[in-house]
């Protein structure tokens, strides 16, 4: 088996692992989720996509097999300046580097995904789901998303291998993305729970059972199964994820073009994404400049995909956009907090 296989195999068999601890540890209780579980929760997971980048950095070039130098600037799709006197160098230069993309397109993703937190908020409140049965959906939701954004990405990094200018259209859509987000900021959204299109279109398909039935996604009625509100809710935050993917995507396409470090920075935001709900699900409301935050990250990301070639010229390195990336979001977080909404906290 090659050096990339067992690197695949070996991130594939972590994740079964890590969301069948997660499942123990959480899924078999009536209980809802404490802070200071879910505080624990997302340390792992933040640990864990740290470890994963020194993986990364030590042994990056496994990822793709390169023995030789030839093997490395076939690979070198960021243009680093390599020695071929100095194989090992440069083997050195490209694995910091990827190590670097894998960091960044994990915050990237991870920032985005509080985006993603206000919508389920709004969807568990609309639908009167019960807090004891939040983590059965989330569970679901998280498996069903990573299915759906590890065929998004491969479909993309096979159209940008085909065709180059994908990357201009991911660029133009995620600043007109950001621009429109940043217009809606203060927008109120409402969710309509009977006329909600995925309501209607389950309702074309199934029989729809009109009330919860404790954590149960599916029930038997005089012999006829019928799904429950708590499915339904389920298939709107997979839809909402799906729409949510159509964004991340193609942001972490403009830090890397490696499938693979975008596969792995989006599975790792993702797999922490539950826990990162319950520590932020009664506070959320506090982070009222994040919208904005967003909103110029996503338009710096598409500006930067739109001026690629630029953006090298000036020295726009991955290690700066990080920077950049970190200085956003640390901006918008410390305007919430230093200038707070008078607005009273709604809990869950």
């Amino acid at each position: 088996m090659s050096g990339e296989a067992i690197f695949i195999a070996g991130f594939l068999v972590f994740i079964v692992v890590m969301l069948a601890i997660d499942l123990g540890l959480f899924s078999n209780s009536d209980k809802p989720v404490t802070t200071r579980h879910a505080l624990i929760m997302s340390s792992v997971w933040i640990g864990f996509a740290l470890i994963f980048y020194g993986l990364i950095f030590v042994y990056g070039d496994k990822l793709h097999g390169i023995t030789t130098f030839a093997d490395l600037q076939a690979i070198n799709t960021h243009h680093l300046t390599l020695n071929p006197a100095d194989f090992q160098g440069s083997l050195g230069l490209y694995r910091q580097n990827l190590s670097l993309e894998f960091i960044t397109g994990y915050l990237v993703e991870y920032a985005l995904s509080v985006d993603n937190i206000f919508v389920i908020v709004l969807l568990f409140t609309a639908f009167k789901v019960d807090p004891k049965h939040y983590q059965k959906v989330l569970v679901w939701g998280i498996i069903g998303a990573i299915v759906m954004r590890f065929i998004f990405i491969f479909i993309g990094a096979a159209a940008i291998a085909r065709a180059e200018w994908v990357l201009y259209l991911f660029g133009g859509f995620l600043v007109y993305t950001g621009i429109m987000m940043f217009i809606n900021r203060n927008k109120e959204e409402h969710v309509d729970t009977e006329n909600h299109k995925i309501v209607k279109l389950a309702s074309r398909f199934f029989a729809v059972h009109p009330k919860f039935e404790g954590d149960q996604f599916f029930v038997k009625i005089n012999a006829r199964r019928m799904i429950t509100p708590l499915f339904l809710v389920l298939l709107i935050i997979e839809f909402t994820d799906l729409v949510f993917a159509v964004d991340s995507i193609p942001a972490v396409f403009s830090v890397t073009k490696d499938p693979y470090i975008v596969f792995f920075s989006n599975i790792f935001a993702i797999l922490g994404l539950r826990s990162m709900f319950f520590l932020l699900v009664n506070i959320i409301d506090k982070f009222h400049y994040l919208k904005v935050g967003l909103a110029v990250l996503l338009a710096f990301i598409g500006a930067k995909m739109l001026a690629a070639h630029y953006a090298e010229v000036i020295g726009l390195t991955t290690m700066r956009s990080l920077i950049v990336i970190i200085l956003i979001l640390a901006v918008s977080i410390a305007a919430s907090l230093v200038f707070p909404k008078n607005d009273k906290k709604i809990t869950v």
